[in-house]
């Protein structure tokens, strides 16, 4: 199986969708629909790091990867979610250089980083069986996606994006609205001119972007703008949607 970060680099864009529900059912319902990958949430899904493994179990061998976000900026969480075999990691909040270093240091393994070595037992190296191999591949593989949502990250996209290891930068447009003073307001033009700002320092800088669509801007539209990965949906939305819109249907026929 190729890394995300190749099959990203090879025919962008790419498809993903969230995972809250952390049954492993509902995640291969999701898995057989053909997305390019999952993103699992530990910020702000209620599961555990063995909830978050279990969905990577469900998807092995289906051709999907799977990407971690992580709960927040710290090395104990990120390489936990490593070591159970994720392709990338996403890092809510990273706000500065020094955040963004942080993140990319605990995404490596020494000499380049300070991801602790446990390659000989965990699940990322088939338990040991491939344990050097899976120590090089890492430190070029493993895609490392920092999210820009706060005024300050914007300020300081143009540094951040220069971060060497730094592969992604990812909008978070409810949090960057709402830090913005714009709540609920995700398309306000104020907003979408600090996003434009995030958009023009990844591609200057030859990084990657990503995005979630807002009701003022589609996949499509995503698409059109040179986003690289799109995250249009979530387990639990694709269920309530569906739910809603039978029942809704059943009731008005109820009625008529």
């Amino acid at each position: 199986m190729s890394s995300l970060k190749a099959d990203i680099e090879a025919g962008a864009p790419l498809y993903g969708c969230w995972v809250e529900l952390y049954s492993a059912f509902a995640t291969e319902v999701i898995v057989q629909a053909g997305y390019d990958f999952l993103l699992v949430d530990l910020e702000h899904g209620p599961g555990s790091v063995m909830d978050a493994a279990l969905q990577l179990q469900v998807a092995a061998g289906s051709g999907c990867h799977g990407v971690c976000r992580v709960p927040k900026n710290d090395d104990s969480w990120i390489k936990r979610v490593l070591d159970v075999g994720f392709h990338g990691v996403m890092v809510p909040a990273v706000d500065s250089v020094e955040d963004a270093q942080r993140a990319v240091s605990s995404c490596r393994y020494p000499p380049v980083g300070k991801r602790g070595m446990a390659a000989a037992i965990v699940r990322a190296s088939r338990y040991g069986r491939d344990c050097w191999d899976y120590v090089e591949a890492a430190n070029r593989d493993v895609l490392v996606i920092c999210q820009i949502e706060s005024a300050a990250a914007v300020e300081a996209v143009e540094d951040i994006a220069q971060v060497e290891g730094v592969d992604m930068l990812f909008v978070g447009p409810a949090d960057l609205s709402s830090d913005m003073g714009y709540v609920g307001e995700v398309d306000h033009p104020e907003v979408m001119k600090a996003i434009t700002r995030v958009e023009k320092a990844a591609k200057s800088a030859g990084k990657l972007l990503g995005a979630i669509p807002t009701p003022g801007r589609t996949t499509e539209e995503l698409v059109q703008a040179g986003y690289d990965v799109i995250v249009p949906g979530a387990d639990t939305i694709l269920l309530r949607d569906a739910a809603d819109a039978q029942v809704a249907s059943l009731k008005s026929g109820a009625k008529s």
